[in-house]
Formats: C-alpha cells, sequence, structure tokens
C-alpha cells in the first residue's frame, strides 16, 4: 500500500528546483519510478509530496565535444543510451551495458540520472561510469555543482544530493589514447542486477600500464574503487601473475555483504574473477587502440 501524497509535474527544471525548494523537508523526485515505486510499494519509502520530473525534455539529451567529452542529460532513458549511435561510437562500453541492464521494458522507461540518484551498490551504470572517470552535474534552485562519481556515493542507498538537489547531468571526459574500458557482472538471470560486477579502464603507454581505474559493483555498501589493485598494476607489463595479483587485491579490500544471493567469500571470489577478466580484456584492447 502506498501512503497518499500529492503529485507534482512541473514542465520545466526550474519549477522543478522550485518546488523541490519548496517542499524538501517531505519530498521525493520520481524520473522513471523503476526502483522508487518498488519501495514506496513496500513501505520504505513514504512521502507528502512527489515530483516527476520524467517528462523534462531540457533534461533529455546526449551530447559530446572533443574537448568537453559526453554529456546525458538525467531524463534521457537507458534504452536512448543503448541505440545511441555517437554513444556506440565513443564509449561503445555503455552500450554493452545497457544492452545487459535489466529488460528491455525497464531500458524503455527508466533514467539515467534516477538510476543513479537510487544510490543501489548494485545497479550497472554506476561502475562503468567510475571506470569511465565521469562526474554528476546536480542542481538546486540556489545553484549548480559537480561531483566526481567516486564521491557520489556515500552509503547504502545514499548519496552527495542534499534535500534540495537533482541530478541534472551525466559528464564523461574524453579518454586518454591508448585506453579501453570494459565492463561485465555475474548474474543468474539476464534480466538481473549483477550478484557482483566489474568496470576497468586501462590506459597504456608503450606496453606498460600507465593508468588504471578499477571500479566494483555490489561488492559493499556502495560502488568502489580497487585503489590497492590499481597501484599494483601501474607500471607493469601484462603478465598472468600481474592479473593474479591485482585480483587477489580486489578480492582483499572489498567489503561484500552476505544475501540469499551469495556469501561474503562467493562475492569475493566472483570479485577476484572479473577484475582480472575486465583488467586483462581493456588492457588488449588499449594495446590495439
Amino acid at each position: 500500500m502506498i501512503h497518499d501524497f500529492t503529485y507534482f509535474r512541473p514542465g520545466t527544471a526550474k519549477e522543478a528546483l522550485s518546488l523541490l525548494a519548496e517542499h524538501k523537508d517531505d519530498c521525493k523526485v520520481i524520473c522513471g519510478g523503476q526502483s522508487l515505486l518498488i519501495v514506496m510499494r513496500q513501505g520504505l519509502v513514504a512521502t507528502d509530496n512527489l515530483i516527476d520530473i520524467k517528462r523534462l525534455e531540457e533534461l533529455n539529451y546526449i551530447k559530446f565535444d572533443s574537448t568537453e567529452g559526453l554529456r546525458i542529460g538525467a531524463t534521457t532513458t537507458h534504452r536512448t543510451i543503448e541505440k545511441s549511435p555517437l554513444v556506440k561510437e565513443k564509449y561503445g562500453v555503455l552500450v554493452s551495458m545497457e544492452n545487459r541492464l535489466a529488460s528491455i521494458q525497464v531500458r524503455n522507461w527508466g533514467t539515467i540520472g534516477g538510476n543513479l540518484a537510487h544510490g543501489d551498490a548494485a545497479g550497472d551504470p554506476a561502475p562503468v561510469l567510475m571506470a569511465l572517470n565521469a562526474s554528476v552535474k546536480v542542481g538546486s534552485a540556489q545553484k549548480e555543482r559537480v561531483i566526481p562519481i567516486d564521491d557520489f556515493y556515500v552509503d547504502l542507498f545514499e548519496t552527495a544530493l542534499e534535500q534540495d538537489e537533482i541530478v541534472l547531468e551525466v559528464q564523461v571526459p574524453v579518454p586518454a589514447p591508448k585506453t579501453a574500458t570494459c565492463y561485465s557482472k555475474f548474474n543468474l538471470l539476464s534480466s538481473d542486477q549483477g550478484i557482483i560486477s566489474v568496470g576497468a579502464s586501462v590506459t597504456l603507454d608503450g606496453n606498460a600500464c600507465k593508468a588504471v581505474r578499477i571500479a566494483l559493483g555490489n561488492a559493499a555498501a556502495t560502488v568502489m574503487r580497487a585503489k590497492k589493485a590499481e597501484e599494483i598494476l601501474i607500471g607493469k607489463t601484462l603478465s598472468d601473475a600481474l592479473l593474479e595479483e591485482a585480483g587477489q587485491a580486489a578480492h582483499d579490500e572489498c567489503e561484500p555483504v552476505a544475501d540469499i544471493h551469495a556469501s561474503e567469500e562467493y562475492r569475493r571470489h566472483l570479485v577476484k574473477v572479473f577484475t582480472k577478466r575486465m583488467v586483462k580484456q581493456a588492457w588488449e584492447q588499449a594495446s590495439k587502440a
């Protein structure tokens, strides 16, 4: 049973932010509702005011600039990203991620901004965007600010958004030369969230690793960087022994939570396997870039 609420459907982002400022003490923002409506039905979330920004076309866009990189508006659907020729050409890993995100029905309605704001550690986009060194642009009626995605997730289902802020845009920088990014997850059903997921981005200088970012999904309360594993790879050349060492480091530094899907140790094992796999794939792709 969903608690009664007042429903607002603003026509502009400015109007939405004004409403949020007015009702911020007891208000939720909905942008697709693929996650929010579920927890509202379960009685885990109740609010007196609901602001629907799904149809704000000014936040529905995909843009690319060779200097600033990729910009995706918050109300852009997963399906739009999945089918975008521009995204496929410049950031193919986002398309491959979207191909495995839930079902077509969910991707047709769910939005990138809503997904990130929900703060689920098992979500697909966040590990990929973290590997890509993305940022999230947020705004209130008073100001806008840009938060590196590394700092966006605070705790379980908790983000750095203030009560009067909404996600406005996702910003992805232009990758450095000789860079490749790969992502995969382990799940039992193709439409399920990952029991764990790993995104890895590798930049090479010759045959050596110049820079690397490894992001783990559903391996802690929030999406996290495997920084110890990254440190092991810097300046090294690819070998099975190096991958084993990095995978073990990711295994050791993640903080998975046991649930009905997997034990803590099984999740650690999967993190090790998928870290090795994604780093190797990204490394090999970067060497051909």
